[in-house]
């Protein structure tokens, strides 16, 4: 069992599902094609990895705060020692200082006691891991949408297969009463030949339907990770969709606080207002702690022998005070503030294209509820009309061409109902993806 079957058998365990035997058939709904699209998805693999690079560089920052302590061993020889002169009783002598060797080893250990720069660099990170968070969100809704756009695709595309598939079999039924009726003298060889014909003609429609299931399935199987050898279908069909369908507008908030791109530059707006506080904080003193201790030996002679290490050590306090650096700081933070404006100008224009965008797509489901129930009423009667004259047809009472106008007229009117659901469909999976609601996985 390849890594890629063992991958399909746990998740397929995880939805509750087992993985088919060697012809059968797989039956998924719209849910678990979503888990396990997010499951697979190298996209949000790649955006959670993200979340937790930025974790560490989180922690990376935080790591400031606490003592850094280093060792630290020296060796120097003396070429020429140092030489003194000194006057002593009137007479000038000279000295050498020094030794041939010297060796210097310790610890160091210093800590940042008051920096306000590290402290708000450390806010910044703990927002930026929520930025990461946001763009991983982002990355799942999409992948619901696209799911839900394939897997409404897939109904359309089965449900049209249907309807030609019941055309073609009524072509075949007619075709069949013409041979009948010339048999028996009632109907032309003209006849038979066109009705004929006709079957002929659907047989290409039939199966370009049946190559656009199967590629409806392979998009399908792509954002699955699906080996395309584990053949499924949908448990559901396009028109039992509407049972679900209906009070979407009434029901749900239209709420746009949970669009990932506005809170995603509401996070860019926080970081802002943060990197403005960075820039100012830039002008407090810091104080910082370090201490040392260290053991030092000098001799003469070889470096390895006749070593005595003593021990010093010291602590100390540094303050700094920041006085002048060439306006650096001060042009640093009307960068900051200029971009904190950018933002804040960026969020309003965006707000207000989505609330536009909210309201389009508002208006297109109410008129596609429209279309529905117009496409519905029109369904029934185009069916009503065609029963009327297929058992016109069936005595004699209509002609071949009357029916197969009635034909075309009922094929249209399902195939245009069912784009309508359709349509609808895919409108409120845009919604969901505009207003940033989350599919709960049950």
């Amino acid at each position: 069992m390849t890594r890629r079957l063992l991958f399909i058998t746990m998740m397929l365990g995880v939805i509750g599902l087992a993985l088919p035997a060697k012809g059968e058939t797989l039956t998924l709904s719209r849910r678990q094609c979503i888990a396990i699209a997010l499951d697979s998805s190298p996209t949000i693999k790649v955006a959670d990895l993200e979340v937790r690079r930025t974790e560490y560089a989180r922690r990376e920052t935080q790591a400031g705060l606490f003592p850094t302590i280093d060792f630290q061993a020296a060796y120097q020889r003396s070429i020429e020692l140092q030489t003194i002169r000194m006057d002593m009783g009137g007479q000038s002598q000279s000295l050498k200082m020094g030794s041939d060797n010297t060796w210097n080893l310790g610890f160091n250990a210093q800590m940042p006691l008051i920096n306000p720069t590290l402290w708000k660099a450390i806010s910044i990170s703990k927002t930026q891991i929520l930025s990461q968070l946001e763009s991983a969100r982002s990355s799942r809704l999409n992948m619901i949408d696209q799911v839900n756009r394939s897997y409404y695709a897939l109904l359309l595309a089965i449900a049209s297969k249907d309807v030609i598939r019941q055309n073609y079999d009524r072509a075949v039924f007619n075709a069949g009463l013409y041979e009948k009726q010339f048999e028996a003298g009632t109907a032309s060889e003209y006849d038979v030949l066109r009705s004929s014909v006709q079957v002929k003609n659907l047989e290409p429609e039939l199966l370009q339907a049946d190559i656009a299931v199967k590629q409806c399935k392979l998009s399908l199987q792509v954002l699955m990770g699906l080996d395309y050898n584990i053949d499924f279908v949908p448990d559901v069909t396009l028109e039992e969709m509407q049972l679900e369908m209906y009070g979407y507008t009434a029901s749900d908030a239209m709420d746009l606080s949970g669009n990932s791109s506005l809170r995603q530059i509401d996070i860019q707006a926080d970081i802002a207002r943060k990197n403005v506080d960075l820039k100012k904080f830039a002008w407090i003193p810091t104080l910082g702690a370090s201490f040392n201790v260290n053991w030092i030996s000098l001799s003469n002679g070889n470096a390895l022998k006749n070593q005595e290490f003593n021990p010093y050590s010291n602590v100390s306090l540094a303050l700094n005070v920041p006085i002048f650096s060439g306006a650096s700081k001060y042009y640093g933070l009307k960068q900051a503030e200029i971009q904190l404006k950018e933002v804040a100008l960026q969020r309003e224009d965006l707000l207000h294209s989505l609330a536009m965008q909210r309201d389009l797509a508002i208006d297109n489901i109410n008129r596609e509820v429209q279309q529905i129930a117009s496409s519905a009423e029109g369904v029934r009667e185009a069916t009503k009309a065609y029963d009327i004259m297929q058992k016109s047809f069936e005595i004699g009472a209509a002609s071949y061409l009357d029916l197969r106008d009635s034909e075309l007229a009922h094929t249209s009117a399902r195939l245009s109902y069912l784009q309508c659901i359709y349509n609808y469909l895919v409108s409120t999976s845009e919604l969901d993806l505009l207003l940033g609601k989350e599919l709960e996985l049950r």
